[in-house]
């Protein structure tokens, strides 16, 4: 394999996974706006929480990428704390272990 192919299929999948994240935020608001009218079951409150954790690591990784040196510093970061990523990116790295 390439370069230039890996760099494809790493770009394919990292937009896979962003889509995912993005699919299970719509089912965060979802169950938010549910909250408001109806009790939530233990289930959703469990998924709840684990979305907002999501965006909570979500905003300082995309932090550290977007300083100086940032897409150097994150794969290091990624490599000494792999929780630092949203569930969606650990995936793949969880499967390899």
């Amino acid at each position: 394999m390439t370069g230039v192919e890996e760099i494809k299929a790493l770009l394919v999948s990292n937009k896979i996974r962003f889509l995912n994240e993005l699919k299970e935020s719509k089912e965060l608001i979802l169950l938010l706006k549910k909250s408001t009218t109806n009790k939530l079951t233990t289930e959703e409150k469990h998924k709840i929480e684990e979305q907002l954790l999501d965006i909570c690591k979500a905003i300082p990784a995309f932090a550290i990428f977007l300083l100086p040196g940032g897409s150097l510093l994150l794969p290091l970061l990624v490599k000494l704390i792999p929780t630092i990523l949203p569930s969606s990116f650990r995936k793949d790295i969880e499967d390899l272990k």
